[in-house]
Parts: structure tokens; C-alpha cells; sequence
């Protein structure tokens, strides 16, 4: 059976006919394409388009369109994951794949009080995310948002539930505000919707500050357990994207 390959060219949407530098490298050069060959397109924003080579240089892959259609998500509403970026980078590039592969449509980078890096450039990232897309079949890129203070993210507005998961104990946060205390961690599993929104925060590796539960809690995050093992940063990233993917997913 003939392997799909599916090219990225979010100018789509705005009539280009031409590939962007590197797909059409990837096209021409790698994969040895020529004129009239097929392929298949996406604009990263839900929609798959078949298309045929009408130019192939060293240069340029220009193309015409000869069918498009719509592509329909695997998991209803919108799964977002917020997550303060680990220090070798390596472990955010595998999560940002290996998520964009279950099924995602949001990932944003905090800055913590715990955080071990704070400056991140997301366009490595973004080619991650992209390959990932097109080596699943899906037509939708997950948005990555630019490292952002916490306090700040948990203030924006966000319709649908929103949780934040910490590993503290009762005992580790005696002296902190009554609200951590009251409200308890439940398995993010058991308080899923299946429709409508959903936002996870996820803490670096020493965890959010209790302050940072506190305020979370404040301001209408629900505090959630992802199971009874202490997880990596990125582990436990994916372990919430999966969770919500199976609450929301599209059963067939």
C-alpha cells in the first residue's frame, strides 16, 4: 500500500499555489517529485486538500488544487495543556509529539516559581508539532503559546474546566491558605466532561510553589492527582493530554 504523504502549507487559505521553502525541498529534492504527481495537502487549520505538481524546481513546487474536504477531530471541544518547560528541551519536543500524535489543540509554556528554564524559543517546537501532524493523518496544528508568567495565564479568561495538578500532601501545606486543604485532589479522570473545554496545568519538576496552588485554586482551578506515582514534568504532561483525549474522544 502507497504511504499518504501530506505537506503543510498554511498560505492555503490564502489562494497560494506554492509550497513553502522547506516542503518543497522535502517534495522536489528528498522525495524526487515531478510534475503531475499527487499529493496531499493540509492548511493546519482542519481541512485536507489533494492536489497535483504543475511546477518542480530547485527552488519552487508550485501546485493545483483538485479536491478538498474537511477533516473531523477525534475528541469534541478544545484540550489545552499548560506546562513550565523542562530544562533539556529534548523532553518538551518528545511531549509536544507525542501529544500533537493522541490528539491536541492547545499547549502553552508557563513561567513558575519553580521553573528551570525561562527562556524558550518555540519555533523548534513548532516543526515538531507540524511533522507530528502530518505523520498522524490529522489536518489540525496544535497552537503553541510563548512562555508566559503564571500568574498571568491563570488570570486569563477560559470557558470550560480548568485544574491544576500538584503532588502536596495535607502536611506539606500546613500553614497555607484553608482552600488547599478543603478541596482536596481527585483523579483528573473521574472530573472530565465529555464535552466542552478543558485545561490542565502542569509544574515543573520541584512542582508549583503552594502559593501557586493557592492562587490557581482562587481562581476557579480544580486541584487533580494523575494517579498514585510520581510523574516527570513531561510524563505527566502527556498523562493529562491522553486523559482528556478518552473523556473527550469521538466514540465511533
Amino acid at each position: 500500500m502507497k504511504e499518504t504523504r501530506i505537506f503543510y502549507v498554511p498560505e492555503l487559505t490564502n489562494g497560494s499555489t506554492e509550497m513553502p521553502t522547506e516542503e518543497a525541498a522535502h517534495a522536489v529534492r528528498v522525495l524526487r517529485m515531478k510534475e503531475g504527481d499527487s499529493l496531499t495537502l493540509t492548511d493546519g487549520i482542519g481541512r485536507f486538500y489533494d492536489a497535483h505538481i504543475t511546477l518542480a524546481s530547485n527552488k519552487h513546487c508550485l501546485f493545483a488544487i483538485d479536491n478538498e474536504w474537511e477533516d473531523h477531530k477525534l475528541w469534541r471541544g478544545n484540550i489545552h495543556l499548560a506546562v513550565a518547560p523542562t530544562k533539556n528541551m529534548d523532553r518538551m519536543e518528545w511531549f509536544a509529539e507525542k501529544a500533537t500524535e493522541i490528539g491536541i489543540d492547545n499547549i502553552s509554556l508557563l513561567n513558575c516559581a519553580n521553573s528551570e528554564r525561562r527562556v524558550v524559543k518555540t519555533e523548534r517546537l513548532e516543526k515538531i508539532v507540524v511533522s507530528a501532524m502530518k505523520q498522524s493523518h490529522k489536518a489540525f496544528k496544535p497552537v503553541i503559546s510563548p512562555l508566559t508568567d503564571f500568574k498571568k495565564f491563570i488570570n486569563q479568561s477560559f470557558d470550560g474546566q480548568k485544574f491544576i495538578a500538584h503532588c502536596y500532601s495535607p502536611e506539606e501545606t500546613d500553614g497555607a491558605d484553608e482552600s488547599i486543604h478543603l478541596s482536596g485532589r481527585n483523579f483528573l479522570g473521574d472530573l472530565l466532561n465529555e464535552d466542552g473545554n478543558a485545561l490542565v496545568l502542569i509544574g515543573p519538576e520541584g512542582d508549583f510553589s503552594i502559593t501557586e496552588v493557592n492562587e490557581a485554586i482562587k481562581a476557579g482551578f480544580q486541584p487533580i492527582s494523575l494517579g498514585g506515582s510520581r510523574l516527570r514534568t513531561e510524563t505527566a504532561a502527556l498523562v493529562a493530554v491522553h486523559l482528556m483525549y478518552l473523556a473527550k474522544r469521538n466514540k465511533q
